[in-house]
């Protein structure tokens, strides 16, 4: 009897471990090593704070002038595909990457987005990022441009004087006319959409002029809201490539703080007040920025299984 009993508590424990394993959701960080042409990479996170590498390239870039695989993006749509856009050239090219995977591991053919070939003297497309609005079951592509002559600009030069462009899309085949997605009268890069609730969004942004490069925030209350009011600068100089994910009641930012050759985060719950946590991360050397997605841990265990040491 004693036996059996502890067998079946064996049992029920294996079982529970599995099943614990099963629901349980692991980050994953998108990354790139320079000279960004050799491909995608993966770090994960069971914590959202401390970060390891998962060997190998995943996704090597065929696409653009230059074919590199910079700023990759990615997000979960409700059919549970990863869906993954990157810059593909610092100049000339009028697009971005795509591609798709339900895993992580096998990805579709890749495919460039032309978003730019309606403005013919445009510089570049840099960092295109997505948001996936779980509301209208649509995502949107946002990334910044530059057209010669078009805005205002500071000191920088003018192939150099960015401004926000978008598109939406519900499957990747059709996409929704270019738009201008934000001016807000100075250069600006790299821009992140995060939803907190129904109505209540934030934009966080990189001002690329000069002297400033650091990062900033606006409040709106829909993805493609004006978010005409930016706030003062929440990091240093110099840093760029932020992305935003929830642990626990917290939003952590992290950004790439590329004269340093570090990487740096601040913690915050209302973004208007920030905690810097840099000392409290740990990243690999080498990291260039991407997204931080929530996976499965499944997802991650067969990621290790099939890692190219």
């Amino acid at each position: 009897m004693a036996k059996r009993i502890i067998r079946l508590s064996f049992f029920l424990l294996f079982f529970l471990f599995i099943s614990c394993n099963s629901s349980k959701e692991v980050y994953i960080f998108t990354s790139f090593h320079e000279p960004a042409d050799a491909g995608l990479r993966y770090l994960y996170s069971e914590d959202g704070y401390h970060w390891d590498s998962i060997p190998g390239v995943w996704l090597k870039p065929e696409l653009g002038n230059q074919q590199l695989m910079r700023d990759p993006s990615i997000v979960k749509g409700k059919d549970d595909t990863y869906h993954l856009v990157w810059t593909t050239s610092w100049k000339g090219d009028k697009g971005f990457g795509y591609a798709s995977s339900k895993d992580l591991i096998n990805w579709s053919e890749q495919k460039m987005i032309q978003v730019m070939e309606h403005e013919p003297t445009t510089v570049n497309v840099w960092a295109p990022e997505l948001f996936y609005d779980d509301e209208e079951e649509l995502f949107y592509i946002v990334w910044a441009s530059t057209v010669p002559f078009r805005f205002e600009k500071g000191i920088e030069e003018e192939n150099n004087n960015h401004r926000l462009y978008y598109v939406s899309t519900k499957d990747f085949e059709t996409f929704s006319e270019t738009k201008l997605y934000l001016d807000p009268n100075f250069s600006v890069i790299d821009a992140v959409i995060v939803k907190r609730a129904p109505k209540d969004y934030v934009l966080v942004l990189k001002d690329n002029t000069r002297p400033n490069r650091n990062l900033k925030i606006s409040f709106g209350n829909f993805p493609t809201d004006k978010f005409d009011t930016v706030s003062a600068p929440f990091t240093e100089e110099f840093v760029e490539g932020p992305t935003v994910t929830k642990v626990g009641d917290d939003y952590l930012i992290y950004f790439d703080m590329y004269r340093r050759k570090i990487y740096g985060a601040m913690k915050t719950n209302d973004f208007i007040n920030f905690e810097d946590i840099t000392e409290k991360i740990s990243i690999p050397n080498g990291h260039k920025h991407g997204t931080i997605v929530k996976v499965p841990y499944s997802i991650l265990k067969n990621l290790k299984k099939s890692a190219k040491l």
